[in-house]
C-alpha cells in the first residue's frame, strides 16, 4: 500500500521517463535512468528539492498538491521573449534536464512556463546558451547593411586619404581666403577720418566701421558652422563669400553712413565663415600628428589679415585716391580669391561626401539601392536640435565650464587688444612721432613678422606631438598643447608694457617700440594657436559648441575694443593705458599653468569634456600594474643576485 509520502511524489515517477540529466555528485546517472527504471526515494527526494527551489525563484511556494504531469512539447517551438529572459536568468548550477522538460505546467503563482524538448545538459555549467531551441541554433546570415561607408581604408574618396600635395593645397586656399576677409575688418580704419570728413560725422561714429564689421563676426557663426554640418563646407563657402565680395559694392558707393555701416554689418556676418569652418576643414583632410602644422598656418593667416589692412590702406590713401578705394582694392581682392575657391576648392566633410554617395547608388539603381542611406541622413537636424547645438549647448557650456570661462576671457583679452592696435599705433607713431599714414601702416610689419615666428615656434614646440600621439594611444592629455600659450602669455605682457612705456615718449627711437609689436605678434599667435587646441582636444565633440562661444564673446571685444581706444589712449596716456591692459594680461597669466597642473582634476568634473586621456591613463597604470606583478612572479635564475631587479626593468612605466 501506497504511503502519503509516496502518493505525493508519484507524480514524479510519471517524468522519468522524460528525464535522463547527469547526477550533480557522479556527473552520470546510473544505468536504471537510462533503462527508464523506477527512482528511489532519496533520488525523488533530492529532485523534489531542485523542483522546489525552481518554485521559489518564479515566485511561487512549495507545492502542497502535485502539480500535473510534465507533457512533452514540440522541440522546434520557440521560448517567448518573457520565457528566455527568465530562462537566461537562472542560478546555472541548479538547471538540470529535469527543470527543462517540464513542460506546459501550471506553477504556484500563475506563471505557465513552455519550454522546448532539449537534448541532455551536463549538470553545474553555464547552459544559458543551450536554452534555445535547435531551430534557433541554425546559423543564420546577417542581414545586409545598407548604409553607406568607404570603400575600404584606402578608398581616395576619403579626403584623409587625399596626397599631401592636395591636402596643402586646400589648406592654403583657406588660409587665402582667411586673409582676405580679416583684411577687411582693418583695412577701412586708417580710412576712417576720411570717412568723417566726407560724411559730415564725428570719428567716434565713423569708428563705428570696424566694430559693425566685427559684429557681423558675432552672428554669423551661428548660422555658418551648423550649415556647414548639414550641407557641407564648400556651399557655405561658396555662398557666403559670394555675397561677401558682392556688399563691397554697398560699402564703395554708400551715399550716407547708414548704409554704410549696415553693408560692413551683413559684410562682417557673411565674412565670417572661413574662421568657423576652416579648421573643420583642416580637421577633415589632416589627421592628429600631422594637424598642429596645418593650424599653425591658418593660426598665421588669421593674424596676417588684420596686419596687412592698414599697410595696404595706408598707401591707397597716400597716393592722393579718395578713401572709396579702399573698399574697390578690397572688392578686387575678395572677388580674387573667391572666384579661385569656387574653381578649385573640394568637398570635405565626409558625412556629405557619403551622402552624395548614396544619392548617386539610389539614382542609378532605384530599385535595388532603394533602402541604401547615408548615416548623414538619419542624424536629427530639426529646428529644436540645431537651435540647442548652436544657441543653448555652447551658452551652457560658457555659464558650466571653467576651462571654457577662462580661455574665451584670455582670448577676448588677446583679441581685443590686437584691433586696440589699430587705433593705438596712430597715436603712438602719427601723433607723437610725424609719421605719415603710409608710414604708419608699415609699423604693423612687425606684427606680421611676429605672428610668423609665433607659428614656427609653435610647430617647434609641438615637435614631440606625434610621440605622445603613439604612447596615449591617440589620445594624449589636451594639456601637452599649453607650453606655448604659457610662453605666449610671458610674451604678451612684457609686450604690452614695452609698446605702453617706449611710445609714450617721442625721445625715444621709433623702432624701439616698434620692435614690441613683434613681441606682441608672436604672443598673440602662440596663445591663440595654444588655446585653440586646448579646446578642441579637451571637449572633442563638443568643440563647436564651445568654438562658438568663445568666437562670440571674442568678436564682441574686438568690436568694443576700437570705440574706446582712442580715448583711452588719449585721456589717460599711452603709458598708463597700457599699463591697465598689462596689467590684465597679468591677472590671466598664470591660467594655462594651472591648467596645465590641474586640468585633468577639472575635467575629470565636467559634463562637456570626455577626457578619454584619463581612462587610458588609468588602463596603462592597470597594464604597467600587471606587468609588475607578472615579472614579480618569475623564478630567480641561480646565481643571478640581481635577478629582482632585472624583472623590474621589465616593467614600463606608464605616463600618465
Amino acid at each position: 500500500m501506497d504511503t502519503p509520502r509516496d502518493k505525493r511524489l508519484s507524480w514524479l515517477q510519471d517524468t522519468n521517463p522524460l528525464s535522463l540529466s547527469q547526477d550533480p555528485n557522479d556527473g552520470a546517472r546510473r544505468s536504471s535512468w537510462l533503462a527508464n527504471e523506477p527512482l528511489t526515494i532519496a533520488e525523488l527526494d533530492e529532485e523534489l528539492a531542485i523542483e522546489q527551489e525552481r518554485y521559489q525563484y518564479y515566485g511561487g511556494a512549495d507545492p502542497v498538491a502535485p502539480p500535473p504531469k510534465a507533457t512533452a512539447v514540440d522541440p522546434t517551438r520557440r521560448l517567448t521573449a518573457r520565457q528566455s529572459r527568465r530562462l537566461s536568468t537562472l542560478p546555472t548550477n541548479r538547471v538540470s534536464t529535469f527543470d527543462l522538460r517540464l513542460g506546459a505546467r501550471t506553477m504556484p503563482g500563475g506563471h505557465i512556463p513552455t519550454l522546448p524538448m532539449l537534448p541532455s545538459i551536463p549538470y553545474g555549467g553555464d547552459n544559458r546558451l543551450s536554452l534555445i531551441s535547435q531551430k534557433d541554433t541554425t546559423p543564420q546570415e546577417p542581414e545586409p547593411s545598407h548604409e553607406v561607408t568607404w570603400d575600404g581604408p584606402n578608398d581616395p574618396a576619403n579626403p584623409q586619404n587625399w596626397t599631401n600635395t592636395r591636402k596643402w593645397c586646400v589648406t592654403l586656399i583657406v588660409c587665402v581666403m582667411t586673409v582676405n576677409v580679416t583684411f577687411a575688418t582693418s583695412a577701412p580704419a586708417a580710412a576712417a577720418r576720411f570717412v568723417a570728413a566726407d560724411f559730415g560725422i564725428s570719428a567716434e561714429v565713423a569708428d563705428l566701421i570696424t566694430s559693425m564689421f566685427l559684429l557681423g563676426y558675432v552672428l554669423g557663426p551661428l548660422i555658418w558652422g551648423p550649415g556647414s554640418e548639414l550641407f557641407g563646407r564648400r556651399p557655405i563657402f561658396v555662398l557666403s563669400l559670394s555675397l561677401y565680395t558682392i556688399l563691397h559694392l554697398g560699402q564703395a558707393l554708400a551715399p550716407n553712413i547708414a548704409v554704410m555701416l549696415v553693408t560692413r554689418f551683413l559684410g562682417g556676418f557673411f565674412a565670417v565663415s572661413p574662421l568657423v569652418g576652416a579648421g573643420g576643414l583642416i580637421a577633415d583632410i589632416w589627421n592628429a600628428e600631422k594637424r598642429g602644422t596645418a593650424m599653425s598656418l591658418f593660426a598665421g593667416s588669421v593674424f596676417l589679415g588684420p596686419v596687412t589692412g592698414p599697410i595696404v590702406a595706408g598707401f591707397i590713401l597716400q597716393a592722393g585716391l579718395i578713401w572709396r578705394w579702399v573698399f574697390w582694392v578690397g572688392m578686387i581682392f575678395a572677388g580674387v580669391c573667391t572666384g579661385f575657391m569656387i574653381l578649385t576648392l573640394p568637398e570635405t566633410y565626409a558625412p556629405v561626401i557619403l551622402l552624395k554617395k548614396a544619392k548617386a547608388l539610389r539614382k542609378a539603381d532605384p530599385v535595388h539601392n532603394k533602402d541604401v542611406f547615408a548615416p548623414h541622413e538619419k542624424q536629427d537636424w530639426t529646428p529644436k536640435a540645431v537651435l540647442n547645438r548652436t544657441l543653448f549647448r555652447p551658452f551652457q557650456m560658457l555659464a558650466s565650464e571653467l576651462i571654457l570661462v577662462l580661455v574665451t576671457l584670455y582670448l577676448s583679452l588677446v583679441y581685443g587688444v590686437l584691433y586696440c592696435l589699430f587705433q593705438a599705433v596712430p597715436i603712438i607713431f602719427a601723433k607723437k612721432r610725424g609719421f605719415t599714414i603710409a608710414q604708419s601702416g608699415l609699423v604693423f610689419v612687425g606684427v606680421g613678422i611676429g605672428t610668423s615666428f609665433g607659428a614656427l615656434l609653435n610647430v617647434w614646440l609641438g615637435r614631440h606631438y606625434p610621440r605622445l600621439i603613439k604612447e596615449w594611444r591617440g589620445f594624449p592629455p589636451p594639456e601637452q598643447r599649453l607650453p606655448s600659450a604659457m610662453i605666449g602669455g610671458v610674451l604678451f605682457v612684457i609686450g604690452i608694457f614695452w609698446l605702453g612705456w617706449t611710445g609714450n615718449y617721442a625721445s625715444i627711437p621709433w623702432y624701439v617700440p616698434a620692435l614690441s609689436l613683434v613681441v606682441l605678434g608672436m604672443s598673440v599667435c602662440m596663445i591663440f594657436i595654444s588655446f585653440l587646441g586646448y579646446m578642441v582636444e579637451t571637449y572633442l565633440m563638443y568643440s563647436a559648441s564651445a568654438f562658438a562661444a568663445n568666437t562670440f564673446i571674442r568678436s564682441i571685444a574686438a568690436a568694443a575694443f576700437p570705440l574706446f581706444t582712442v580715448q583711452f589712449f588719449t585721456n589717460v596716456g599711452v603709458n598708463f593705458a597700457a599699463t591697465i591692459l598689462g596689467l590684465v594680461g597679468l591677472l590671466l597669466l598664470p591660467s594655462p599653468f594651472l591648467f596645465y597642473k590641474y586640468g585633468a582634476r577639472i575635467r575629470a568634473k565636467s559634463k562637456f569634456a570626455p577626457g578619454l586621456d584619463l581612462k587610458i591613463a588609468a588602463t596603462l597604470a592597470a597594464e604597467a600594474e600587471a606587468q609588475k606583478e607578472k615579472a614579480s612572479l618569475l623564478p630567480d635564475e641561480p646565481g643571478t643576485p640581481n635577478s629582482t631587479n632585472s624583472r623590474t626593468s621589465l616593467v614600463k612605466k606608464p605616463m600618465v
